[in-house]
């Protein structure tokens, strides 16, 4: 209950703010308030205490202490988005406050405060919205601005304040938070534990566990782990705890030894959480993860391998770039992304020595960020902010995987002595404090003479990518006169992208790199003049540079003849993304795509490519083909892919060429086949399914709707063991049920942000709701599925939006749906541009195929 004077406070001051609103108490974190904030308020400090009861429905009672400094009386806002029957009582010093509280802001006013510190407390029911409450656990999730959608607070990045954290919850439970713990005392049921104040962190890196996890420890180099898990399979715990534990030693010796500061944050520990929205969350001290992205299964494939190391070094590598230095504001939230996963890349590569890393770079970012980057929505990597509450938007492959190839290019620039030496500065510059991205240019510009704010300007701050354009002319004797590239902006504006790359000319025997700077609209590549006709020219063969590579006739034709026979690994990864760029761009029809694709997977030595290519295989017989097509072709391709498996020599490339089977077939001899493995009646030798592979199998089977699927998704939910899997396995059913009526009940569901909680099994339904066996039953829920994506933006997490849509468009490729998007885009003008963004990438390949 709220205290009386604060409510009638509240009532005498509404109609004020209903008639003059203040633009900086809007619903969010308005900039403006940010920028008053941050001038104002000085050492902020919090002590907080949740006290969490066993039963889920009983409400979280809790209490702060915030102490700041002010140089003199000024209004303190404090952010809670939560009715204000939330807040019980608020005291500024030693005296009740009449708090205001108008749009998600808490309001103490000016003449209740001094120059000097300033201490408020607060008794308030915390908020679950970012708090993931479960039956038997809760894990707090606060980026990138939803610390007070919990608690009041100061929720900008540039506020970094220290925390003292109590928590009182059932004494069965494990808890973690960034601080260490000091002490814990249990009486009866309800343990108390305290944790020692942190270093300075903002709001969105503030972090706490609690609920019945198991605890693994382990040290490494004088220093202790400690792992907290759900999991119940303790075989697979056991099978992958010290390799998770060696690759969280090997990133921190690394990461100390590049940047020359020691580990900042004390204590190390870090939890597995079942179905968590991310791969990874950066706490300091209590770093989150998806369970399944680090306890894999014996069928994992190398992928999956490096992909977990990768998650690992990178949550690893914002210790220092993002939690010691972090972004001023969320506009500059991609820098602390990119450097993650910039380092990560050169974190990873010592620990897989037998993999060929830049084809690894090139595959884990440049298709991904092609995919956003060709579209109509995308966007630049740095976008204006206004208020928080859209900094999720951000997110996305821009930023995650286009920027690491521009970072990558600002090292070319500078060379990689000077990048770190840069690096270094501004680490230690900016300690425990907050740097924009000018900052960062402006400190390495005293490292090269190049204009790197110009260069900024045209990578970071500009939509789109290059289009370049392979011209060669041949002289008298056959040999090249010419070579050049043209460089032009799809988008129209004239825009140049400055950039280094190389040139790869092919021959029957070999191949030659030749290196370019791109400045101007025209480069000529000097050093091809005179040199034999070539098979080929791939302008990006070494994947150093990016965008759209225009293949000229002769390439095109050659590599869908013969690019099996190329013999470097690199080039041909980099040669398959550009034959995509062809096939969605139209000079490559896709049944010839696919054509190629079945005559090259079986030669194709490496097995990065391998699983590139069976992504492609199995994108494009969806994408592609109609419905007719897709029956006629099934038989070859499951045939292929069948004596793929058979060939493969490892279980991690076996689980790649199963994993492209199981998703493409269409067949009833290859759906029996399926059927067996799934039975447990059919065993391949040397590949070990898990339970997450079972599950997968059944679902893939129900959406095909074979003889007995309910029996086959009841089966599998009676014999999934661990707890957490089942539930999601429930959740899932309705939508892979043969029953429209059921299908559309398991939609309707979508539309309670109660039904919304668990997004990966959200979009695990939509997935199979939309897939593309049930297209045309499907066209009904594309209109509401957008007419929801501003509420999704407004209560989900930050990949939600664009993952919501994936998962609704992904698996249509009609006229009419294509209708339903462009109709819904006609019908709100008033769509924030980020979200028309969101819609038109996720659209695109319905769009191009469609027309």
């Amino acid at each position: 209950m709220s205290h009386p004077r604060v409510f009638l406070w509240a009532l005498t001051t509404a109609s004020v703010f209903a008639a003059a609103p203040d633009p900086s108490l809007a619903p969010g974190v308005p900039e403006t308030l940010a920028r008053e904030r941050a001038g104002a308020i000085f050492s902020p400090r919090y002590e907080l205490s949740f006290r969490i009861p066993d039963k889920r429905t009983e409400s979280i009672r809790s209490s702060e202490i915030v102490r700041f400094e002010l140089r003199a009386p000024h209004r303190v806002v404090l952010d809670f988005a939560q009715p204000r029957d939330r807040v019980a009582s608020v005291r500024a010093g030693d005296k009740t406050v009449e708090a205001d509280f108008a749009g998600d802001h808490l309001i103490i006013p000016a003449f209740a405060t001094k120059a000097g510190e300033n201490t408020i407390r607060i008794e308030f029911v915390a908020g679950e919205d970012s708090l993931n409450r479960n039956d038997d656990f809760l894990y707090t999730l606060f980026v990138p601005a939803r610390a007070h959608f919990a608690w009041p607070c100061f929720d900008q990045p540039d506020l970094k304040a220290r925390y003292t954290l109590t928590l009182d919850v059932p004494s069965s439970w494990q808890v973690v938070a960034n601080g260490a713990e000091l002490e814990r005392t249990v009486s009866g049921d309800t343990m108390r534990v305290h944790f020692a104040e942190t270093q300075p962190i903002p709001t969105y890196l503030f972090a706490f566990a609690a609920g019945k996890f198991r605890v693994e420890t382990a040290e490494r180099n004088g220093r202790t782990f400690r792992m907290f898990h759900k999991e119940t399979d303790m075989q697979k715990v056991a099978r992958n705890r010290d390799a998770i534990f060696d690759l969280h030693a090997r990133a921190l010796a690394w990461l100390e030894e590049y940047t020359g500061i020691p580990y900042p944050w004390g204590k190390f520990d870090f939890v597995l959480i079942p179905s968590f929205q991310f791969s990874g969350m950066e706490h300091p001290g209590a770093i989150l993860y998806s369970s399944s992205a680090l306890l894999l299964d014996e069928s994992a494939t190398q992928n999956q391998l490096l992909g977990r190391a990768t998650t690992i070094s990178h949550e690893t590598s914002h210790m220092w770039f993002g939690d010691l230095v972090t972004m001023r504001w969320f506009d500059d939230v991609w820098m602390k992304e990119v450097m993650a996963n910039f380092m990560a890349a050169k974190i990873v590569n010592p620990s897989f020595p037998e993999i060929n890393h830049d084809l690894r770079f090139l595959l884990s970012h440049y298709p991904s960020a092609y995919g956003v980057d060709r579209t109509a929505g995308a966007n630049p990597i740095r976008q204006s902010l206004t208020n928080l509450d859209e900094a999720g938007t951000l997110y996305g492959p821009i930023i995650y995987d286009k920027a690491p190839v521009v970072v990558r290019q600002l090292e070319m620039i500078l060379g990689e002595q000077k990048f770190r030496e840069g690096m270094r500065a501004y680490l230690k510059r900016y300690s425990f404090g907050n740097a924009t991205w000018i900052d960062l240019v402006r400190l390495l510009s005293a490292h090269t003479p190049e204009n790197l704010a110009a260069w900024s300007h045209a990578w970071v701050e500009i939509r789109g990518r290059p289009e370049l354009t392979t011209n060669l002319h041949l002289g008298p004797n056959g040999n090249l006169s010419s070579l050049s590239l043209t460089q032009r902006d799809p988008l129209g504006r004239d825009v140049l992208w400055p950039q280094r790359l190389q040139v790869t000319i092919g021959y029957a025997d070999h191949t030659e790199s030749l290196p370019v700077s791109v400045h101007g609209t025209v480069t000529n590549v000097s050093a091809a003049r005179g040199r034999k006709r070539p098979l080929y020219v791939l302008p990006n063969g070494n994947g150093l540079g990016y965008g759209m590579f225009v293949l000229d006739g002769g390439t095109r034709r050659y590599l869908t003849g013969h690019i099996e026979e190329i013999p470097d690994a690199l080039t041909r990864g980099s040669a398959w993304i550009d034959l995509w760029d062809s096939v969605l761009e139209a000079p490559l029809a896709g049944g010839e795509f696919l054509d190629l694709a079945v005559r090259a997977l079986p030669k194709e030595s490496d097995e990065q490519n391998t699983q590139l290519i069976l992504s492609y295989l199995t994108r494009g017989f969806w994408l592609l083909l109609p419905p007719r097509e897709r029956t006629t072709r099934a038989p070859s391709i499951e045939a292929m892919l069948r004596e793929g498996i058979a060939r493969a020599r490892t279980a991690s490339q076996k689980s790649a060429w199963f994993n492209a089977f199981r998703d493409v077939a269409l067949t009833a001899e290859g759906l029996a086949w399926l059927d067996r493995v799934w039975l447990r009646e059919q065993k391949i030798d040397g590949l070990t399914f898990a339970e997450t592979d079972e599950i997968n199998m059944a679902w893939e089977l129900a959406v095909r709707d074979v003889p007995g699927w309910q029996q086959i998704l009841a089966a599998q939910r009676d014999r999934t063991q661990n707890p957490d899997r089942k539930s999601e396995f429930e959740f899932v059913m309705p939508a892979l049920s043969a029953d429209p009526a059921v299908r559309e009940q398991a939609f309707e569901r979508f539309r309670s942000i109660e039904n919304r909680r668990r997004e990966p099994w959200v979009r695990e339904s939509l997935h199979y709701l939309n897939h593309p066996l049930r297209e045309e039953h499907a066209l009904r829920f594309l209109a509401p599925s957008l007419e929801l994506l501003p509420e999704i933006q407004r209560t989900g997490d930050i990949f939600f939006p664009q993952r919501w849509m994936d998962a609704t468009l992904a698996g249509h490729r009609s006229p009419e749906a294509a209708k339903v998007v462009l109709d819904f885009l006609a019908r709100h003008p008033e769509l924030p541009e980020r979200l028309r963004w969101t819609v038109l990438s996720s659209a695109d390949d319905l769009l191009r195929v469609s027309r």
